[in-house]
């Protein structure tokens, strides 16, 4: 093999991966906020707390001054990384194809960087204060049990609906927010054992002859298998017996961007010479918003 990468198959490479990226990021990259930083850390929002107003109580009475509460959230940057050897000339061949494995692979090792930093950024303590230095906890008010719909049960309406009832006895402003919930296969086969969701007389969308569930009761549903430990970190905290299912809307989360996406291929004469393909992600995400997000426990 020659020591030297043809300058056209790394260009190749290098665009192939960022071209399917911006066609199909992370499958949770729509339904959050986003920003692009630099440095150790970033503040991505500035917090401004409801007040209320008093009533006037007469010409000349004094200015009422009524103290707004203010706070910040930070987001720190995490790198992913994914590297791999290609040992045969014809395999190198593969990086100007787009559909190749080694194309698809890198795509898909950034993909799952993105939804797992969101995925982990859902239940975790956010970094607020001035300099993000102080820790903001989930609180355990925003949580909907296992036992909810059922003795240590799957998900199921019930459970949608006390989520929903949150966000409403919240303020959440459903006619402007939209609503979403993250679904394994296990809890995407606990809605379709729901007669509410699978029958047209509650849902005007035909859940059995598609076979998947989109949507219900306002909640949008991506599926990312976060239970599967060897794809995702979140797996550690969500995943087991019983899984924390996130429900959130928009502006619940942010997640952002230091490095969307760098790749490269090189020879490594440490690896007798072989061609490595190497691709990074640096992103870090958190929660925006406590009263925004709910944690649903779900079973079997």
């Amino acid at each position: 093999m020659s020591f030297q990468v043809p300058t056209h198959f790394v260009q190749a490479y290098t665009t192939n991966v960022e071209m399917l990226l911006q066609q199909r990021g992370g499958k949770l990259l729509s339904t959050v906020m986003q920003g692009s930083y630099t440095g150790k850390g970033a503040k991505a929002v500035e917090q401004v707390g409801a007040v209320k107003p008093v009533k006037n109580l007469g010409r000349h009475s004094d200015t009422p001054l009524i103290s707004t509460p203010a706070d910040a959230r930070w987001v720190f940057p995490n790198d992913y990384e994914w590297a791999d050897l290609i040992d045969d000339q014809d395999r190198l061949r593969m990086l100007i194809d787009p559909q190749s494995g080694y194309v698809q692979n890198g795509v898909n090792a950034v993909r799952r960087a993105q939804d797992d930093e969101i995925l982990q950024a859902f239940f975790a303590s956010s970094a607020t204060g001035e300099n993000g230095t102080t820790s903001t906890a989930f609180p355990a008010g925003q949580q909907v049990g296992v036992n909810v719909g059922g003795a240590n049960s799957n998900l199921n309406v019930a459970k949608l609906r006390a989520a929903k009832k949150l966000f409403i006895s919240a303020g959440v402003d459903l006619e402007y927010e939209k609503l979403f919930c993250a679904l394994t296969s296990n809890d995407h086969d606990g809605l379709l054992n729901e007669i509410q969701v699978t029958n047209l007389d509650y849902n005007n969308k035909p859940t059995l002859v598609e076979g998947k569930v989109t949507a219900f009761m306002g909640f949008n549903f991506p599926l990312v298998e976060f239970n599967d430990a060897s794809a995702y970190d979140a797996a550690a905290t969500m995943g087991g017996s019983t899984r924390l299912v996130p429900a959130w809307c928009t502006t619940a989360m942010h997640l952002g961007m230091w490095n969307d996406v760098t790749s490269r291929v090189d020879v490594r004469p440490d690896k007798r010479y072989a061609t490595q393909v190497y691709v990074k992600s640096t992103v870090g995400a958190t929660r925006l918003q406590e009263k925004k997000v709910v944690q649903i426990s779900t079973t079997g």
